[in-house]
């Protein structure tokens, strides 16, 4: 077997570069091309390249370049104000499809906001108020066409829970109000930070598998906070995770439940589902859907008028105050313990809005081939919420389930969140005190029908099958949420998402190279089983920029594979190693820690008479390798455009023998 097997390996070395003799001849060496080296930049050029490509990579000036100054006022105004841009050609077939879009999406934020708002733990106007005036702010400042902005169930969780971890919302409900203010305000600061200048790649690294986890334990945390107005269950726990919540509930089954609101709360989440069923089956009943929730407040709040089961146990709404957004700036919390607290809060709300509603404003976008400029995004989100601080809001983003029902009805600009905003500008002046009679049974309903759809198993299984780590990212958010709370499921998913990025910049991916038979081509010998090995030369790749982080275990890793393919060699009697090629097009950069480890592996590779070959160094690579001297020692010969070149040159004898 293992006579076999030297053989296989030995017609594999023999049958070399799959080139004709005439191709490998020293007669061509003439053909060889040098690796050139790019014009050099001085200190000021390279660093302000790098920090155009860093902070601008957009190139947001390139409009405003040779035009006259009245014209770059203009185009100014409508960078910060992009209604600016799309109002002149605004018309009323335009005006019709946002009617529409904003008149559904309204008739499904209003009860979604006063559910929201209790999961704020915040009287339930606060929701309404919150959809009300950001989206007045962002139809004037946002670029996207399609997102509907308010309160949305994830970051009512997130912020209701770390707020009542400072300030109990029941006993302290005015303290609580205002700390919810002031993280609010500095969510918004952040924010627009973030998109002034220019971090909005920041909140990519947190990994979309990580987020599909965090938006999958959210949506079960969620869903079982709402067990308390579903089953009318009156002493609950105050915790999150799953197992205080399943106690809490199973604890009280006996006398904390209530049995005419469990029939309410069934009876409108099965018509609820339904409704949802039928609008994803045919997308011209998505309006079902849309005003499901609506109609569902409407008829069981009249039901729980004229039968009184208020009287008999089922929980109401009781109040919603009238009148339109009173003004908070004189609750937000400038100085004192809690300004802190409202920092670190507003933070963490922040950023999940912010890549909650950049996910949702780039998935739209690219449905209508439109392009969304980030950062003028979150500068949009982070002055909208801002003023809603200001005016009695909490974190508002986009909603993703509205923003789909908006899409659907037919939406042209961000004239239907005006339109939506208007419309519950009415309800808060004329229809609040309808609501007294809307049970929280119905509320608790409509939340859990919203947060399944955050639930994505597909995304999952995807996820799995794709990629491995990227699943224990997904489970391990997952799992911190459920069983733990919001903030360490976050925390959780934060440091998993690091962690994958150190394991692949400390630990890059190398590869043996072999020919692809009748070309010229060298490839992943794993990848191209019948690749072809050329005797005496080993040729590595290196997938990653070579830094201070990864440059010893490149070396470690290059010597390892020199020493396995010499034990092979030497088991089957077959020539020694006598060049290691290095193939550098994937390495996009290198640092000083980089060159001194290449110097320690020539240094290595001499001791044991194999010469050290370069190939394909990108202008970065070369340019350092000259500055550092590294060339020299290697020489000038050593270092050519590709490894086909490499191997012609370094070993076209050995080849011919073979």
């Amino acid at each position: 077997m293992a006579h076999s097997s030297g053989e296989q390996s030995e017609r594999r070395e023999i049958d070399t570069v799959g080139l004709p003799s005439s191709r490998i001849h020293p007669d061509n060496l003439r053909h060889v091309h040098k690796v050139g080296m790019a014009p050099r930049q001085n200190f000021f050029e390279e660093f302000s390249g790098m920090i155009k490509e860093t902070f601008f990579p957009d190139d947001p000036l390139r409009d405003f370049k040779d035009q006259p100054r009245s014209r770059k006022i203009i185009l100014g105004l409508q960078s910060v104000f992009p209604v600016l841009q799309w109002g002149r050609e605004y018309n009323l077939t335009k005006f019709r499809g946002d009617l529409i879009a904003g008149l559904t999406i309204a008739s499904l934020c209003i009860p979604q906001d006063i559910g929201y708002a209790k999961l704020a733990n915040l009287a339930p106007q606060y929701g309404l108020y919150t959809s009300f005036v950001p989206p007045l702010i962002y139809a004037f400042m946002g670029s996207s066409r399609d997102i509907a902005i308010g309160p949305v169930a994830v970051v009512s969780l997130l912020l209701g829970t770390l707020l009542q971890n400072e300030i109990d919302p029941v006993k302290n409900a005015a303290e609580y109000q205002r700390l919810a203010f002031t993280a609010t305000f500095f969510a918004g600061i952040t924010q627009a930070a973030l998109g002034f200048f220019r971090l909005g790649f920041l909140i990519d690294f947190l990994s979309h598998a990580a987020i599909v986890g965090f938006m999958g334990g959210a949506a079960i945390t969620i869903a079982l906070q709402q067990l308390k107005g579903f089953l009318g269950i009156k002493n609950f726990t105050k915790k999150s995770d799953i197992v205080s919540v399943m106690h809490s509930v199973w604890g009280s089954v006996h006398h904390g439940w209530n049995w005419q609101t469990i029939i309410i709360g069934s009876s409108f989440l099965a018509f609820l589902l339904f409704a949802k069923y039928l609008g994803k089956k045919n997308k011209k009943f998505f309006w079902v859907a849309a005003i499901a929730p609506l109609i569902s407040v409407i008829l069981s709040t009249f039901f729980v008028y004229i039968t009184r089961a208020d009287k008999q146990g089922v929980q109401i709404v009781n109040h919603i105050k009238k009148g339109i957004n009173p003004s908070s700036v004189n609750e937000i919390y400038f100085t004192g313990k809690y300004l802190g607290t409202g920092f670190k809060i507003g933070v963490v709300a922040g950023v999940i809005a912010l890549t909650e509603a950049t996910a949702i404003g780039r998935t739209f976008a690219s449905m209508k081939d439109y392009q969304l400029d980030g950062n003028k995004e979150m500068v949009a989100l982070g002055l909208m919420n801002v003023v809603g601080s200001m005016t009695s809001c909490y974190v508002a983003t986009g909603s993703f389930s509205r923003s789909a029902v908006n899409y659907m009805a037919g939406c042209q600009t961000a004239v239907s969140n005006i339109v939506m905003s208007l419309v519950v500008l009415l309800t808060l002046e004329l229809i609040t005190p309808l609501f007294k009679y809307t049970p929280n049974a119905i509320l608790a309903s409509i939340i859990i029908n919203a947060v399944i759809g955050l639930i994505d198993i597909e995304a999952a299984l995807l996820i799995w099958k794709i990629d491995k780590f990227d699943f224990v990212a997904c489970m391990g958010a997952f799992i911190g949420v459920v069983f733990a709370s919001v903030e360490i499921g976050l925390l959780i998913a934060v440091c998993i998402s690091f962690a994958k990025i150190l394991l692949q910049v400390t630990r890059p991916r190398t590869a043996i190279l072999g020919n692809i038979p009748r070309t010229t081509v060298y490839r992943n010998v794993q990848q191209y089983p019948e690749a072809t090995k050329a005797p005496g030369v080993l040729i590595v790749r290196v997938d990653s920029a070579i830094y201070f982080s990864n440059s010893n275990y490149v070396r470690e890793r290059i010597l390892r594979w020199l020493t396995d393919e010499e034990q092979k060699l030497k088991a089957n009697d077959l020539p020694k190693i006598q060049f290691l090629i290095i193939e550098m097009s994937p390495v996009t950069d290198i640092d000083t820690s980089g060159i001194h480890a290449l110097e320690e592996l020539y240094s290595c590779l001499q001791k044991r008479s194999v010469q050290l070959v370069i190939a394909n160094p990108g202008p970065v690579v070369i340019d350092k390798l000259h500055a550092s001297k590294f060339t020299e020692l290697i020489g000038d010969d050593h270092i050519f455009l590709t490894v086909a070149d490499a191997v012609m040159t370094c070993a076209p004898k050995m080849v011919e023998e073979a």
